[in-house]
């Protein structure tokens, strides 16, 4: 019995989303029965996601809260080992329905950064928000089976089952993602057994007598706090790993050019970047300014907080900077985007007629189909409009004592969530007369949902969002592709790793849905697996 209660909910859930070809979320499904805190994370990542008011949002909390404090008792008292006596069912109900309620606190603002990673496609988000998972849950695993769960460190054994199983969730939803169609059904089902045989060992390092360290210490209470906290400082240790605001430059800045380049190249650096407006040492390079230009059609020099602009308004400015040079120096323009400025290059390429002076463009550490979530602007309701407002909460801690203030809000992000259906299809895909490459860091993989990414030549190279420009390979391969010279350089484990994160990754918010989206004519890679697919 207890196998069939583990296995029945993964197998319902991935049921459903094979049956509507929900691909992009079926390596979700077998957290469904997952042990303590990754159950709760599985609800609140689909809650967060797919609720379009408040009376839905606190509904299904609600819902959620039950279904799990229920299933939850009925796991455990299935898992209890036989040479310890049994609480009572109705003390068990009590107990879990408390545990679950609990965690839903706990876990949200953890859950809430994940929607963040689904609109900003960083994976620094995603990891971030799964380290608490594995602090909280032997806690947790106590907290449902022993009523001074509370005090005492967790024993080793609890320790282990419990990475165990985040193990088992990650490789179970890497093998649904390699599936097609119902295959994933089986792979799912065998998940769930996982996960009940997993219930059965964690309940009994619970219940059985063991020697508990620090047995008068209230040390779960103290974990619980930290970890709440943890969600604020999480946003400034990202900010910390993103790099802080300063000046950006890569070699291409400091050094010059081989005379065989024959473009003139403009450097778009990203999100909080700045520039004191000290030029290039090669004439033939530019920075691109989030100020726009002077009199003369020169860059002006920008600060932080510039780069919040929308890419809209980003790729006007480019549109006129690109113009200038190319009537200053009569060469063919190449651009080199980093992150945001990536997206900006990609964005003007979309927006502006052809023909354009620009012939190639290099994407570093572009965002990898960003916008898979949604929250309204204050004021308004639609889909995920809590997690808009757990969002705002914990960047407004975030923010506290920081000069450059960052915001879920602020237009650069408003408009990847308003294109969403662009940017999610067509970041890498070609474009006729471009020539394009896209400069990966590894970690990207975790950013990439289950499927094809890119549709253009990809360079790429072990290192974290940001990290590849600087690195003299990535820089070798810069001055090639802007001689002429083609690049593609895949990596093998990119793909397995991009499997391994898909069950970390919120659910995406399907296109159809959104009435903001209402008049895109893009499909949507969540359904088909696919990007660049024709309007």
């Amino acid at each position: 019995m207890l196998l069939l209660l583990a296995m029945l909910p993964p197998v319902l859930e991935a049921a459903v989303l094979s049956g509507i070809g929900f691909t992009g979320a079926r390596a979700l499904a077998p957290q469904a029965t997952g042990v303590w805190p990754y159950d709760s994370y599985h609800d609140l990542r689909w809650l967060l996601v797919y609720h379009n008011s408040w009376w839905h949002f606190l509904l299904g909390l609600v819902g959620l809260t039950a279904v799990r404090g229920l299933l939850s008792a009925g796991l455990t008292a299935l898992a209890w080992p036989a040479q310890v006596q049994r609480p009572p069912f109705g003390w068990l109900v009590r107990r879990n329905l408390e545990v679950a309620a609990l965690a839903a606190v706990i876990i949200s603002p953890w859950a809430a950064l994940s929607v963040a990673f689904s609109v900003v496609a960083l994976s620094w988000y995603l990891l971030a928000s799964l380290v608490p998972m594995l602090v909280l849950a032997p806690f947790l695993q106590r907290a449902g089976v022993v009523g001074t769960w509370w005090r005492g460190l967790p024993t080793i054994e609890l320790l282990g089952w419990s990475v165990l199983n985040f193990a088992v969730l990650t490789f179970a939803g890497a093998l649904i993602s390699s599936t097609r169609g119902w295959w994933g059904v089986p792979v799912t089902a065998l998940a769930g057994a996982a996960n009940g045989l997993l219930w059965r060992q964690t309940v009994a390092a619970a219940a059985l007598p063991a020697r508990i360290r620090w047995p008068r210490v209230p040390v779960a209470p103290v974990a619980i706090v930290l970890t709440m906290a943890g969600a604020v400082a999480a946003q400034s240790l990202i900010g910390l790993a993103l790099g802080t605001p300063g000046e950006w430059t890569p070699p291409v800045v400091s050094e010059r050019l081989p005379d065989r380049v024959p473009h003139a190249v403009i450097v778009i650096a990203g999100h909080d970047s700045e520039w004191n407006g000290r030029p290039p040492v090669d004439p033939r390079v530019e920075r691109f300014s989030y100020a726009g230009l002077d009199r003369g059609g020169r860059p002006l020099p920008y600060a932080p907080e510039a780069t919040h602009r929308t890419l809209d308004s980003s790729a006007v400015l480019l549109a006129a900077q690109v113009d200038a040079l190319h009537r200053r120096t009569g060469r063919p323009i190449a651009l080199l985007g980093s992150s945001e400025g990536a997206m900006v290059a990609r964005t003007y390429l979309d927006k502006w007629s052809k023909p354009t002076p620009v012939e190639a463009v290099m994407l570093f550490s572009p965002l990898i189909q960003p916008g898979r979530a949604y929250y309204p602007p204050p004021g308004h309701s639609g889909w995920g409009v809590a997690a808009g407002w757990e969002l705002r909460g914990i960047f407004w801690l975030a923010n506290l004592g920081r000069e450059v203030r960052s915001g879920p809000d602020e237009p650069f992000v408003r408009s990847v969530l308003i294109d969403a259906p662009f940017y999610r299809n067509r970041t890498l895909c070609p474009v006729p007369g471009v020539r394009m490459v896209a400069f990966l860091p590894t970690s990207s993989a975790a950013e990439a949902p289950p499927g094809e990414y890119s549709q253009v030549p990809v360079f790429q190279l072990p290192a974290f969002h940001g990290g590849l420009i600087g690195r003299r390979a990535a820089e070798d391969r810069v001055v090639d592709f802007l001689a002429g010279g083609r690049i593609d350089r895949p990596r093998r484990e990119y793909d397995l790793f991009q499997r391994l994160g898909s069950a970390w990754q919120a659910p995406p918010l399907a296109l159809v849905v959104n009435p903001v989206w209402a008049a895109t004519r893009e499909a949507d890679p969540a359904f088909t697996g696919r990007i660049c697919e024709p309007r």
